[in-house]
């Protein structure tokens, strides 16, 4: 037993010399470990980096994140698909049980009356030929009916003349108008149509100086039988070759009635021309040149009882600056003051009356009041139409108040008097189309 002790002690030390052994060999392992990727990279320093190492080290770390972030997923239960759901179908186009109103594209496509290009400047192709002018497609007149708010009838106001209601009858539910004649036109027989005969020619260009003709046709017309296919005046404009295109308002229809209807209340012509801008920049199919047709110059023509509309027109219209010009064919009935205070205000336009018998009287007496305001008056149409022409012109027995707007002092006068405007360049008209040889022998 006493020497068992010593016996132990030995083995303890014999362990403890093998256990630091051990550590010893573990920190020289450590080391060498160290110093050998340390030696490698400096041996490789100033180096390019081997392709193949990095891809595998990259190749590694994608495996090393995808099962982080696998782990990830499984542990927390929120992915990003949970956070931020897919919209579904029916969440980004609703159905027609929705509120959401529908649409095609089509319905955010301008609306053409007429399917043409603008022309625009040359342009390069890749071909022989440097430059390729643009050529716009071939296009025939366009003649059409628009319904506008503000044209002439429907009419619920006063008659300024008496200064009492314009629908001063009623016969149960129907209301009309007792005519100075004291004949009654009801209004949904005789001042109901909106409608507005809109003509453009196939040679008008908007780009261009031009002109708005507003034409306020007599007693007893209709639009399309009188002022289209008899008396021809969307003819006469292109056959003019101007730069002009026509609006003329249905007045009372068909009826001996020379009421004016909206075109009495002031600011009446302005916005007329205005609602015009936009239809007509729609026809011609640019919606870009509203701005241009409301800026436009007016030539306001007035047969037989179209003097009415165009006299209050030129009282109160709005914009009575923008006319140029005003063509009373057989036509002075009366308001001879507010003619006669246009043209001493308007000295940039030029005033044409042509009369028969009929007017006589009222177009001298118009000529006289002129004269003694120092106003240079001519009685032909020999001459150029420039800017503060004043013309009376008298026309012979065999020329009749029907077949007027066709034949006056010459054949079609509305045409002569646009190719005389297009001759001036300060009444801001281009003729952009020469007569055709039939359109001069009709």
């Amino acid at each position: 037993m006493v020497g068992a002790v010593p016996k132990l002690k030995a083995d303890t030390r014999a362990d403890r010399t093998k256990a630091s052994g051990a550590r010893g060999r573990a920190l020289r392992i450590a080391l060498i470990s160290g110093l050998v990727p340390f030696s490698l990279t400096l041996v490789q320093c100033g180096n390019a980096p081997n392709p193949t190492a990095l891809a595998a080290n990259s190749q590694a770390n994608v495996q090393v994140v995808n099962q982080t972030i696998a782990k990830t997923k499984i542990a927390s239960g929120d992915t990003f698909e949970d956070r931020f759901p897919a919209p579904q179908f029916k969440e980004r186009f609703p159905s027609a049980s929705e509120s959401l109103l529908q649409r095609q594209m089509s319905d955010f496509s301008p609306k053409r009356a007429v399917q043409q290009q603008p022309e625009q400047t040359p342009y390069k192709v890749a071909s022989l030929a440097p430059q390729v002018p643009y050529q716009r497609p071939a296009r025939d007149d366009l003649t059409t009916l628009i319904s506008m708010k503000s044209s002439a009838f429907p009419y619920f106001g006063n008659n300024p003349a008496s200064d009492s209601p314009f629908l001063n009858i009623s016969k149960g539910d129907r209301r009309g108008h007792r005519s100075y004649s004291g004949r009654v036109f009801w209004q949904d027989e005789t001042y109901n149509d909106s409608r507005v005969l809109v003509h453009v020619p196939e040679h008008f260009d908007v780009r261009k100086p031009g002109v708005i003709v507003v034409f306020f046709h007599g007693n007893g017309a209709t639009l399309e039988r009188d002022v289209r296919d008899r008396q021809l005046v969307p003819q006469q404009i292109t056959d003019s070759g101007a730069n002009a295109v026509l609006l003329a308002p249905q007045m009372a229809v068909d009826a001996a009635d020379s009421s004016a209807g909206k075109f009495w209340q002031p600011g009446g012509l302005k916005r007329f021309m205005e609602e015009s801008a936009s239809h007509l920049a729609q026809l011609t199919g640019d919606p870009n040149s509203a701005r241009a047709f409301a800026n436009m110059p007016i030539v306001i023509v007035g047969y037989s009882g179209g003097f009415l509309p165009t006299a209050w027109s030129l009282e109160v219209g709005g914009i009575s600056d923008r006319v140029r010009g005003v063509v009373l064919l057989d036509a002075v009935y009366g308001e001879m003051d507010k003619f006669a205070s246009w043209i001493e205000s308007h000295r940039s336009g030029f005033f044409v009356s042509s009369y028969t018998h009929y007017t006589a009287r009222r177009d001298r007496e118009l000529m006289s009041m002129l004269r003694q305001k120092g106003i240079s008056v001519s009685e032909d149409m020999e001459g150029p139409l420039r800017p503060g022409s004043v013309v009376f012109v008298e026309t012979g027995d065999g020329i009749t108040h029907r077949d007027y707007v066709n034949r006056a002092w010459t054949q079609y006068p509305l045409k002569d008097v646009l190719v005389k405007m297009s001759a001036t360049p300060a009444l801001a008209l281009t003729r952009v189309a020469a007569t055709s040889s039939s359109a001069s022998s009709r």
